[in-house]
């Protein structure tokens, strides 16, 4: 019996690559609140996190807020099953985010018609079956 209840469990999500500045990322992003590293004497944020800034190449930064707003640079649809956890088809988006860094997740909800380049996109949250939380997009409709 054991066996069966393992086998109906969804899939677990993919363990996540941790570097030297990933940590506090993923803290806030549990805590549902984006935050990106800004740089202190350029004030430009980027992701992935890094020592420095990529602008400037001061190594002064503060994990900042940053709105969740941003509109989609680039999108696919996957028909192909890659991960347990992401059954298909499944899509991916690359979001240019207002503060200007780009960050790759997946648009949840309806989605846009057409062409989804320049669609305008809001952060939210998705608890997975697993319990990992990980930031999604969803269409910022007026």
């Amino acid at each position: 019996m054991a066996a069966e209840d393992q086998s109906a469990a969804a899939p677990a999500t993919p363990k996540r690559v941790m570097g030297l500045y990933d940590r506090p990322f993923w803290s806030h992003v549990a805590a549902g609140k984006m935050c990106l590293q800004c740089c202190d004497a350029c004030r430009s944020f980027w992701y992935p996190p890094a020592a420095v800034c990529p602008a400037c190449l001061a190594s002064d930064w503060t994990w900042t807020p940053v709105s969740g707003r941003g509109s989609i640079l680039s999108w696919v649809v996957y028909h192909r099953a890659y991960l347990p956890a992401y059954p298909p088809p499944y899509n991916v988006i690359a979001v240019r985010l207002e503060e200007g860094p780009l960050f790759m997740s997946n648009l949840e909800g309806g989605e846009p018609e057409g062409s989804w380049i320049g669609a305008p996109v809001r952060l939210t949250y998705t608890k997975m079956p697993d319990g990992a939380v990980l930031p999604r997009f969803v269409l910022d409709r007026p």
